[in-house]
């Protein structure tokens, strides 16, 4: 059963994958942006950024000694910035640590910021052509379907099933090829609905094809309702016009970029108090609060956010980083050399849309 899945895959592989612009480097270093890209994000959406950043950091030697600002700024819009963060501090930690050469062995690689199981698996089989099997949301259809597993693929029994095949029926000549074939197969065929089976070169070996249950496998338990919360934050404007704005602290989420301030309604409050309250917490200051802005909604992988943006003028006091790392007033020209969360983004977007008569209304 390993021989037929692996060969075959392989060679419908050879025929019929994508071309792909990293499926074109033996470049490591190409290699491990684009599976860091890759994660949760559709190819498509990755292929213009995988472009843009390889033009700006074009080697691992110039990523590492960028300024992370840049870095961050290169990567706005593309999501999970942590993926960003991680691997800029892991190429400076390559260049260190290892003369700028990717390290071959597996657990020096996986010792790195960011890299887990499936990356250096991925890295490793295609850059390196050793012998480690992946396993993601594809490869998990793909092998489930295969071998007509019911249960909940969120359970570790499953996960651990799915890996122990294909570490089983991985070849040890063109493990990357293998890895990447499981996965295409998943991408363009054995798709989570309306599986294509007819163009599958596993069908006739597929359990859940041959039993009709191609609808009920992969089979995964409902996840928990997503959260949602109502953020409001200030846009505080000064005499010369110019936007506050603040810095995250690196270790947290969305860490790196730059917001405006605010943070999470509480219950007993109305947004606009909650923008008051919040002012006063980050900044150590007094304002006035004036009409909404616009209303942004978001969501994030784990919880879904209503951005509330309002007006505000300083009352009393000077503002303090007391829970960003720097603060900084910019003007609206100024702003997109700055690397922002997409819902502060969508905000900029709607302020530059706007010219002085404008603001002047706004805080009347």
């Amino acid at each position: 059963m390993n021989n037929f899945f692996s060969d075959n895959l392989l060679q419908w592989y050879n025929l019929h994958r994508r071309d792909l612009p990293w499926r074109n480097t033996a470049d490591p270093y190409k290699i491990w942006l684009s599976e860091v890209m890759l994660q949760q994000t559709r190819v498509d959406t990755v292929i213009p950024y995988y472009h843009r950043f390889l033009k700006i950091f074009p080697t691992i030697k110039e990523l590492a000694k960028a300024d992370q600002q840049k870095v961050l700024k290169c990567w706005e819009g593309l999501g999970y910035y942590s993926r960003g963060r991680f691997l800029h501090q892991s190429a400076k930690s390559v260049v260190e640590n290892y003369d700028g050469e990717i390290p071959i062995d597996y657990d020096q690689f996986i010792a790195l910021k960011g890299v887990g199981p499936y990356t250096a698996a991925a890295v490793l089989s295609i850059a390196f052509g050793k012998k480690y099997a992946v396993v993601d949301g594809n490869v998990i259809r793909v092998v489930t379907r295969f071998l007509g597993i019911e249960n909940d693929i969120r359970s570790r029994q499953v996960l651990n099933a799915v890996q122990d095949f294909v570490d089983e029926a991985i070849p040890s000549d063109h493990p990357g090829d293998f890895n990447q074939s499981v996965m295409e197969l998943g991408a363009i065929v054995c798709k989570p609905a309306a599986p294509d089976c007819d163009k599958c070169p596993l069908s006739t070996q597929c359990v859940a094809y041959n039993s009709a249950k191609t609808d009920i496998i992969p089979y995964k338990s409902k996840a928990k309702k997503i959260p949602h919360l109502d953020i409001g934050v200030g846009l505080i404007l000064n005499q010369e016009n110019k936007l506050l704005i603040a810095l995250r602290p690196n270790d947290g989420m969305l860490g790196g970029l730059w917001e405006f301030p605010g943070g999470k309604n509480e219950n007993s409050e109305s947004i606009k108090e909650t923008v008051k309250r919040e002012l006063k917490e980050e900044l150590g200051v007094d304002v006035k609060v004036y009409e909404k802005f616009n209303m942004i909604k978001h969501a994030y992988s784990h919880f879904k956010i209503s951005l509330h943006a309002y007006w505000c003028t300083i009352d009393y006091g000077e503002p303090q980083p007391k829970s960003s790392q720097e603060l900084r007033w910019v003007t609206l020209q100024e702003i997109d050399d700055y690397p922002f969360p997409k819902a502060n983004r969508t905000l900029i977007d709607e302020l530059q849309s706007l010219n002085n008569a404008d603001l002047i209304r706004f805080l009347r």
